[in-house]
């Protein structure tokens, strides 16, 4: 079973995001903030971080930057899930290292699309 990591703030966006994640036989954990995300992958590497922009702590792009330098070898997929939808936000995360990125609000359907163009639904 496929493991993913939502890094979300808001616990509303967690819990819809793990009934989805859980509909597509995902194990599911959970974080707040960049920093527990960080301290969680540390521990036990996730397939897959479903990953917020904006939270208090570390905000997203400060984890994914930590991630990537980390030098883990089973580095995980990386979706950004975000309201910051210009077209410099997508570019930023994608160059930090970013695989895939939707947009809040966000369905099971696009969810399901982006973890498929990742390789991991």
């Amino acid at each position: 079973m496929k493991t993913c990591l939502i890094v979300d703030d808001s616990k509303v966006i967690r819990k819809v995001a793990r009934h989805i994640l859980e509909t597509l036989e995902f194990k599911v954990e959970e974080a707040g903030d960049g920093k527990e995300a960080l301290a969680f992958c540390e521990q036990t590497m996730p397939d897959v971080v479903l990953l917020d922009w904006n939270m208090p702590v570390m905000s997203g792009m400060e984890f994914l930057k930590l991630l990537r330098q980390g030098g883990h070898a089973n580095q995980p997929k990386v979706v950004f899930c975000t309201t910051e939808n210009d077209m410099a936000h997508i570019r930023a995360a994608l160059e930090a290292g970013a695989d895939e990125y939707v947009m809040k609000p966000f369905d099971r359907e696009t969810l399901h699309v982006k973890l498929q163009l990742v390789g991991v639904a």
